[in-house]
């Protein structure tokens, strides 16, 4: 299991991104990310937390890559292990490729889950010496990095050294949380 932290950021994204060239970042990926979350139909929302409800929740990931440019979409299902501060300690998620968006619609829908919500996002992943930080663009919503740990480099194995590398790289964030959970903002907007 790997983990990330996922913070608000306080410039524009063109200023992040100059900011990460002139300190030798290059981009390695570039992509809009199509998130549809589905949830069983008898699910009884009312009674329930933003985060049990996400829980619950498969997603129908749309995928389109420009660098590289690829195509795309997959089922997936996340587990996040959260203390009762907001911290995630622990995520992990199960992947399936499908052929398209349409058969895997319908496939949920066949099994009884019914649309939750929809995000879109603009993502670019900047890379350097084995650290990557994604810039996550949500559409009608925040902008974000996205860091993750690295097990097999030990510079980027934890959270704390993570979070000790944007201090110094300067990146302008919001520190008073690591763990933005951006579906859970965004499920507070349609429900």
């Amino acid at each position: 299991m790997s983990n990330e932290i996922t913070v608000k950021l306080k410039c524009s994204i063109k200023e992040l991104c100059n900011l990460l060239e002139n300190k030798g970042f290059r981009i390695v990926e570039k992509y809009i990310l199509d998130d549809t979350y589905f949830i069983p139909k008898e699910l009884d929302l009312k009674d329930m937390s933003n985060r049990e409800i996400l829980s619950r929740a498969i997603l129908l990931r749309d995928i389109t890559e420009f660098i590289p440019e690829r195509k795309v979409v997959k089922l997936t299902f996340k587990n996040k292990q959260i203390d009762d501060k907001g911290n995630i300690l622990k995520q992990s998620k199960v992947d399936c490729e499908i052929l398209n968006a349409e058969t895997g619609k319908a496939f949920i829908e066949a099994i009884g889950y019914v649309e939750l919500m929809n995000i879109k996002e603009n993502d670019i992943v900047y890379e350097k010496n084995g650290l990557q930080i994604a810039i996550k663009d949500i559409r009608d919503g925040d902008q974000l990095i996205e860091v993750e740990t690295v097990k097999e480099n030990t510079e980027f194995d934890t959270i704390d050294k993570i979070k000790q590398k944007i201090k110094e790289l300067e990146i302008p964030i919001d520190t008073n949380d690591y763990f933005i959970k951006k579906a859970e903002i965004e499920l507070s907007k349609v429900l």
